[in-house]
């Protein structure tokens, strides 16, 4: 019952606009445990030796190269962190798709409902969209739960299932096909291509205003002590959003870059994560889109929390952050224009 009194609160109550925006359309894109070391310094050379053969040394713009020629160009790229206790999947999405850690009841990677109504939750009613201008499509089941407070609030497709709704296109019919044929070794997972073709053909049908692409195998790789085939899924993460970024109006669109939580940075720990792993804590968060500036690298005074996501989706949208119950991080001011911030 207490839920339910605080999300009705929460749709009753007017947002105030905040500072008008030229963003119509955001678009979040995560990878599942990507590093930030592979993000800042590229192929970590100690790690290459432990794979036969040894994976050839790349720099950070030949590993990410729409990351470091696009977005490091025209928009910002930030060290980051969780505030979350735990430092794996569920927490970290959580955090930052409801500005805020909820330790007490996100501990771990268990399928219990989100706690709270989550950001796209409250995009959509404060925006009066219908539930399919509102999706998250993403690799890993959990995300049925992570995604929504009020299940049917919005549009979520993840891990193996079909995506069902009234006049499918062709291209999303061939693609539920698809993902029951093209196994993984993840229980409860789909492989990344599914997912991302998914999202793309979604994006091209019903034209979201606020979209969750959900990537996995980047984390599923490392968890398999596999660091060729986990910078094979870097590199493929990079290529989408590249081309998810050809498909976008770029006067009218925001693309945001993060991952839910690090990992350790040797080669005993590389593989792992969790709050005995030391670093695991950082993050990184790209931002690249018509209200962001292009300051290019930050770090210092700039560095973002993981909780700082969810505001500044809002403050995109001209929905002021404050209004949203709970909320503990704050807009990423560096990557909104007419904010001073000291590039690096």
């Amino acid at each position: 019952m207490r839920r339910f009194l605080a999300l009705t609160l929460l749709l009753a109550s007017p947002i105030l606009a905040a500072e008008p925006r030229r963003t119509r359309t955001v678009i979040l894109v995560t990878a599942d445990g990507l590093r930030w070391q592979e993000v800042f310094r590229g192929v970590d050379p100690e790690l290459a030796k432990t794979v036969k053969p040894p994976v050839a040394p790349e720099t950070r713009e030949q590993l990410l190269p729409f990351l470091w020629k696009e977005v490091a160009t025209k928009g910002v790229i930030l060290h980051g962190s969780v505030t979350n206790a735990y430092r794996v999947s569920y927490p970290g999405y959580s955090e930052i798709l409801t500005g805020r850690a909820q330790d007490q009841a996100v501990k771990n990677n268990d399928p219990i409902q989100n706690p709270v109504p989550t950001v796209l939750e409250v995009v959509r009613d404060q925006l009066k969209l219908s539930r399919t201008q509102v999706a998250l499509i993403g690799t890993w089941d959990t995300f049925r739960k992570i995604g929504e407070h009020t299940p049917g609030s919005v549009v979520i497709n993840a891990g193996l299932q079909n995506l069902e709704l009234p006049g499918l296109p062709p291209r999303l019919t061939e693609l539920n096909r698809m993902q029951w044929e093209l196994l993984t070794p993840w229980e409860g997972e789909r492989h990344d291509y599914v997912t991302y073709q998914m999202a793309l053909a979604y994006l091209q049908w019903q034209h979201p205003r606020l979209m969750h692409i959900a990537f996995g195998e980047t984390d599923d790789w490392a968890h398999d002590k596999r660091y060729d085939n986990y910078l094979k899924a870097a590199h493929y993460y990079d290529a989408c959003l590249r081309e998810l970024w050809n498909h976008v109006d770029h006067e009218t669109t925001t693309l945001i870059m993060t991952c839910d939580h690090g990992r350790g940075s040797t080669a005993n720990d590389w593989n792992s994560h969790g709050d005995d792993v030391q670093g695991a804590e950082r993050t990184w968060i790209a931002i690249i889109g018509p209200d962001t500036p292009a300051r290019g690298e930050l770090r210092g005074p700039n560095d973002a929390r993981q909780r700082d996501i969810a505001p500044t989706i809002l403050s995109l949208f001209g929905i002021d952050p404050a209004a949203y119950p709970g909320v503990l991080g704050k807009p990423i001011e560096a990557a909104l224009s007419g904010t001073p911030a000291a590039a690096r």
